[in-house]
Order: C-alpha cells, then structure tokens, then sequence
C-alpha cells in the first residue's frame, strides 16, 4: 500500500504554498509560525534516479550560495536533505530555505517594449553592481559606505553565469536581490587570487555572451558584465536587444555593424546610457567594460535621485509604466483596492515582512473570497464569470495562442466548500526562443456586491516581460475581455 508523504519542517519552518518553481525545483513560501517569520523554500526532488553529477551540481550551489553574505544577494539560511531511501515519510529532496523576496520579480513591474524611467533603472542597476563587485579599490568613498568590507560575488571568486531577470528580484523594501546560483561556477582561488578559464556552455541565449557560441575556453568576469549589460538595457526598454549574440540574429549583426543605434529602441537611450551599454556590451572580452570600470562612468557615478525619496515614491515611478499602460488597474482594480486584514492568510504572511509600505505601494495584496491575499505578481485579473466557466474560455483561449496546456487536480484553499482553486499548467516559447512554464489558476470571489472569479498566471520559467505579453494577450481575446473587471 503506498504511503502518503509530506513536506518535512525546514528548521521550524512550515511549507505552506507553492509559490514559483522551474524545470528542476518547486518553491514554496514557508512560515515559521511561533516567531512569526518567512522565508521561500526551493525543493529539489530526489529519486532513485537521480544523477551524481545532478547532486553534486546542487551540493555546489548550496555550498556557493551559503557562503555569500551581501545586501544585494538572496540570503542562504539553512538546508535539509531527506534521502530517497524509501524509510522516510517525508518528500526525498534538497530543502534550501532562503530569504524571501516578497516583492516579487523586479521584472514583472514593467510594461514589455516600455521599460522604466532611467532614474528607477539607475537605482537598480546599481545595486545590480553592488551584489557582483570584484574589489572595492577603485571605488571612491562614497561608493565605499554602500558595501560590507567583504563578501561580494566576484570578490568570492564566483561567476554567476546566468544573469538575467528571473533571477533579479525585490525584498519588502524595494532592495534588489541576486538569487539562483545554481549555474555559477568558482573561477578564482581568494588565497593566491589565481584564475581560471571556464568551459561550460550555460545560460540563456538573449543574455549570453557572444564568445559562448565559441569552443574556446573564456574569461569568467566578462560573461556577468554582458549579462548585466543586457539587463540594463532591458530595464530601460522593456525588451532584450536580440535572440541571441550570434550571426543567426539580424538584431545582432545590426548591433556589430553599428546599424541599430539610429533606430527604436535604441534611439529613446540617452547618449550617456548608450555609451556605457556598449562598452559593456563589447564583443571583445578583453575590451570590454570591467564592473570596475562601469562604476567609474559618468551615468553610475552620479548621485541615485529616487533613493532618499522613500518607499511608497519608489514602488509607484517602478510601476508607471504599468499604470501607464491601464495593466495596473487590471491586476488591482480601484473596487478591490483596501488595507490589508488579519485574517488567516495574513497571519500566514506576517504583516512584518509582507505589510510593507513597499509591497502595499505594489499592489501585491488581492481580495479574494477567504479574504485579502498577498500576490507577489501583478499577472493576475478579475472576472465576472464563475471559475469554471472562466476556467473553459482561458484554456480555449491559450490554446488558440498554441499554448501547451494540462489540466490539474482543484486544489482547496481552506474551509470554504466552493473555496477551490482551478488549475491549468502551460508552457511554450516566447518570441525570443526562451522557453516558459507556469500555472493559470483560477477561484470564485465575492467582494461586496460583486461576484466572480479571480485569475492568477503565475510564472515558474522564463522571461517576466515575456510572461506579462502572454497575460495581456489574453486579457485582450475576444473570449476573455468582456469579462474582466476593470474600474
């Protein structure tokens, strides 16, 4: 007769929701109910099946990321094993429990092909640097007062190896985190300072550097510059500059040419912004900018001019675009906006972490019918239809998108009978041949004098922004749009 498992308790630690996940792990939010605290859980599953070479990639990641101690990098807490042995009754699996980053995705704050204004990409870029800094001797004083005297990423002689904005994410107050070293690599001995030549292809083909389509062994310090440069340019323009850095891209080939900058996006850059995306952005390795370096230029090391402007200023110039866009009045319209309550779900949350002045600013809270819930991503809606029928014209609708789509089992979310979350996962290739995964549930409502069913799409792989175009699409269908409440 076979066992029914469970979800073991990770250092006092309750899993309480899937909240995210990929292709080789499931995150949970985990609540430490007698100190009332949070934290995110990533599980790995174990089997019988699984590769030594798998765990001793994982054994690598843990043991990286428990030893970076940074503002701006994801803090590492504790980790739990529970053998695939077939004795335990608990899941098998590699349990990490890490701070959670409870304002969710920095990504998923802005409008696809719009970006955010340079003031909030300066202010996150920044931070960006901070979490990889090699070595603070170039820095000037005041640079200095941003960092701990030890402890960065680069400085470790550690290669993240896949920067991009899934793994860009914002604590409760708006600090932008580092997370996901599951593909990093250590490149430098701290002792001797000596280095080495990496050879491992990895990451995702519109962040990677060019000198990755090579067989060529390559610099490791050079790989995150050019990602990081991508990201700056994404922030600032709501997309990628290419599928990918090779002669298989026009984008590309259009950029080596110099034959892109006189056309959109590249145009809306200023010339001081520009200036330093192409030196990060250098084909040449050996040319290209330094993290050093990139603090040095005039568009980094000007005073940040949001950063004293406080938390509610901060979390509204990141979402104008969306505002702009009429997206935020769909994840939160006006009818639903209110404080957050005390019910079960938020004691689950803990006002201390969640109730921020920064995460209320986002919008990161929906009422639903058990009561006000923290949501970290603003993909969501409200509907007029109950979830069943809704259920039916999203699956319809994704379909027609030639999205993948696979039904699964309802899941209650407490006592309340007709309390139960529909769900669908689905899957594809974005526009610029990454892949995504991700679930669509979807519940009844009743707010008021209004009933319905609430929608999430909630994203475990692949680009935000690719993942905000899928939500507006079908927000936009023929089937769907009637339905959803807006003011």
């Amino acid at each position: 007769m076979s066992r029914t498992l469970k979800y073991p308790k990770v250092t006092g630690y309750d899993l309480v929701e899937q909240i995210g996940g990929g292709g080789f792990s499931t995150v949970f939010r985990a609540v430490h109910f007698e100190e009332h605290r949070v934290a995110a859980c990533k599980v790995v599953t174990l089997t019988l099946e699984t590769k030594p070479y798998d765990r001793k990639m994982i054994e690598k990641e843990m043991q990286v990321h428990s030893a970076l101690k940074h503002p701006n990098v994801l803090e590492f807490i504790n980790a739990v094993i529970v053998e695939a042995n077939g004795r335990s009754r608990y899941h098998p699996g590699i349990y990490m429990l890490l701070e959670l980053a409870a304002g969710g995705d920095l990504f998923d704050k802005i409008a696809p092909d719009v970006g955010i204004d340079e003031e909030i990409a300066h202010y996150y870029f920044t931070q960006i640097l901070s979490g990889m800094v090699r070595s603070p001797s170039a820095m000037t004083h005041t640079q200095l007062n941003w960092f701990h005297p030890q402890d960065y990423i680069h400085r470790e002689g550690v290669c993240h190896r896949d920067l991009k904005p899934e793994n860009i994410m914002l604590d409760a107050a708006g600090v932008l985190k580092i997370s996901d070293f599951g593909l990093c690599s250590v490149y430098k001995l701290k002792e001797s300072g000596k280095m080495r030549l990496l050879s491992e292809r990895c990451g995702s083909l519109p962040y990677i550097a060019p000198e990755l389509a090579g067989s060529a062994p390559y610099k490791a310090e050079p790989i995150d510059v050019w990602g990081i440069g991508v990201i700056l340019f994404t922030m600032l323009v709501g997309n990628t500059p290419w599928d990918e850095p090779s002669e298989n891209s026009f984008e590309f080939c259009a950029y080596v040419n110099g034959q892109i900058f006189d056309k959109d996006p590249w145009n809306r850059l200023s010339s001081t912004v520009l200036s330093l995306i192409r030196q990060m952005l250098d084909i040449n390795p050996d040319e290209r900018l330094t993290i050093a370096g990139a603090f040095q230029h005039p568009w980094v090391s000007r005073a940040s001019q949001v950063a004293n402007q406080g938390l509610v200023a901060l979390a509204q110039r990141l979402t104008q675009s969306l505002r702009n866009a009429g997206d935020l009045e769909i994840a939160t319209p006006q009818r639903f906006e209110g404080k957050v309550d005390a019910d079960g779900d938020q004691i689950m949350g803990s006002a201390a972490v969640h109730n921020s002045q920064f995460t209320q600013s986002l919008l990161l809270f929906s009422q639903t019918q058990s009561g006000t819930r923290y949501t970290p991503c603003l993909t969501r809606f409200y509907c007029s239809l109950g979830a069943g029928i809704m259920m039916k014209l999203i699956h319809e609708s994704l379909l027609s998108f030639n999205v993948k789509c696979r039904a699964s089992d309802p899941v209650s979310r407490g006592t309340i009978i007709s309390d139960v979350q529909l769900r669908l996962r689905i899957g594809g290739m974005d526009r610029r041949k990454v892949r995504f995964k991700g679930w669509v549930t979807v519940e009844n409502f009743v707010y008021g004098d209004a009933e319905g069913s609430f929608v999430i799409n909630a994203k475990f792989q692949g680009s935000p922004l690719s993942w905000r175009q899928l939500w507006k699409a079908l927000i936009k269908h023929d089937d769907i749009s009637p339905h959803v409440l807006r003011k």
